[in-house]
């Protein structure tokens, strides 16, 4: 529940970062003025903070990473299936008064082959299930836009807008 929540709080800040502002204004500046601001205060931004928003793409905020996992290959899980399988099938045997040791030995391979099917999808399945991890380039982006994103709006306040 903790993950969950620390990540929506993650990308409710992410999605406030990226949101541009609303410029307003405030001293009667015409659309072509304000326009003509808006370009000049980008390109001041730009050498200032070094980072130029239209040239970089923004990259994933996780990136996916497979599982580190040794497959078993091992025979245990076998070996173990086969026991099981033999004690049935020696009580099998007896019970329907054939020979105890044939039935144990069917067993043995019937329950050697259940086992190592088992083994095969646990280990299908811990390949197949990834995980993700923070993205450090993410992060660099998104400080190198914040100071991009200030130097903007200093920008355009100090020209006699009003931002929200």
């Amino acid at each position: 529940m903790k993950r969950v929540l620390a990540q929506f709080v993650v990308i409710a800040i992410a999605s406030a970062a990226i949101a541009q502002p609303v410029v307003y204004p405030a001293k009667g500046q015409s659309p072509e003025q304000m326009d003509k601001d808006k370009g000049e205060c980008h390109m001041w931004a730009v050498k200032e903070s070094g980072f130029d928003p239209a040239s970089r793409a923004m990259p994933p905020q996780t990136i996916s990473v497979a599982v580190q996992q040794e497959p078993v290959t091992g025979s245990g899980a076998r070996v173990r299936g086969a026991a099981r399988g033999a004690a049935a099938g020696a009580v099998v045997g007896e019970v329907a008064g054939n020979d105890a040791g044939k039935g144990a030995a069917g067993g043995a391979a019937a329950g050697a082959m259940v086992a190592g099917s088992r083994q095969r999808r646990s280990n299908r399945a811990a390949a197949e299930a990834g995980s993700t991890q923070p993205n450090p380039e993410y992060d660099k982006y998104m400080q190198d836009k914040g100071r991009y994103d200030g130097a903007v709006n200093a920008c355009l306040s100090g020209r006699g807008y009003t931002l929200s």
